[in-house]
């Protein structure tokens, strides 16, 4: 079967989803009877393009060399441009949307907007955004089975990490009491070089120097990141509906190395949790640095890599390990995403 895609928001995940399809065409068609077309590109600052019977990638790739923007794509018989991004979701033959716009984490715009959008008109959204899934998830759901398309979003919580589709899809059967994990890579990166005996200070401008911290690392070193993403598991896992204010959230800037060195002399060590709790159908979560014993499976977790323990009533502790970040593997979440879509056609 053919899926038609329109990208929303075309930065490094959404190029390198494009990458993907364009390397993976012939294995899906072959394996999974799937070919993804992409049909529209629709960004705020690079510009959109469209055709009904899909762009061509390389002419794409070509245009972004030239200045970064797709106002060079050739305009050949049928292909479309200046549409907005709403204009893109809605008029436009695509029956899956790929939400990756650069999304305000406290309003969920435009992302929501957009996923609006693309719902009321019965087109399936696939996304990275947490800030849609955190602010509006169970408006979006039901806007979604009102319309009898998906709303998918693997990539919100652990990248290409099936953080969510795992335990929804392998768990069953279980009642999840806890949920624990390291969900950011950047203060992750942060209290392992600390270890390593360098301050907080000198962490932070490693971490940007490799790229896991932003200019301004807030959002990161605050918790908020990880606040969301608790949000994201509680709702979605366990049926919740958390919002930000229901979650207390500390984040690493007051350890300092004296704190570090106390733990590792005791065999413990520093992480910042994010942890649900599941008590009798009542769901709570907090963020907040955690001394952990070294013989603890997160404890062992170093650099900016993720992992996520399901504490579960019949299958015991099962603890997942992955990148939490990273274009390829943000951009395979968006994949397997689109693979898991109904094998249907609108």
């Amino acid at each position: 079967m053919e899926q038609k895609v329109a990208i929303i928001g075309f930065g490094g995940v959404g190029q390198g989803f494009l990458t993907i399809v364009e390397q993976k065409k012939k294995q899906l068609e072959e394996q999974y009877n799937r070919k993804i077309t992409i049909v529209s590109i629709a960004d705020l600052y690079k510009g959109s393009v469209h055709h009904d019977d899909g762009l061509s990638l390389q002419d794409v790739k070509e245009s972004l060399d030239i200045d970064g923007t797709l106002h060079h794509y050739p305009k050949r018989a049928g292909t479309i441009t200046g549409l907005s991004a709403v204009e893109t979701i809605q008029q436009t033959n695509a029956d899956v949307i790929v939400e990756l716009t650069f999304t305000d984490v406290v309003t969920g715009e435009p992302a929501i907007t957009h996923t609006k959008a693309a719902l009321q008109a019965k087109k399936h959204v696939v996304m990275t955004n947490k800030g849609p899934i955190v602010k509006a998830y169970n408006e979006l759901k039901q806007l979604a089975d009102e319309n009898g398309v998906s709303l998918l979003f693997e990539g919100t919580v652990m990248s290409g990490t099936p953080a969510l589709r795992m335990p929804l899809e392998t768990l069953k059967g279980n009642d999840i009491t806890k949920i624990s994990g390291i969900f950011n890579g950047t203060t992750n990166y942060m209290l392992t070089a600390m270890t390593s005996g360098k301050s907080y200070s000198e962490s932070l401008e490693e971490a940007k120097e490799k790229g896991y911290a932003e200019a301004d690392p807030t959002n990161d070193v605050e918790g908020y990141d990880v606040q969301g993403k608790v949000i994201i598991l509680a709702n979605v896992l366990l049926g919740a509906n958390l919002t930000r204010e229901d979650v207390p959230t500390t984040g690493i800037t007051n350890i300092q190395l004296d704190d570090i060195q106390k733990a590792n002399e005791q065999q413990q060590v520093w992480k910042l949790l994010g942890t649900i709790t599941n008590e009798q159908g009542i769901v709570k979560g907090e963020v907040k640095p955690v001394l952990l014993d070294k013989t603890n499976p997160l404890a062992q977790i170093e650099g900016a890599t993720n992992a996520v323990t399901y504490s579960c009533d019949l299958s015991g502790d099962i603890t997942l390990i992955g990148a939490g970040a990273g274009i390829s593997e943000t951009g395979f979440a968006v994949l397997i995403d689109i693979l898991s879509l109904p094998k249907t056609t609108r």
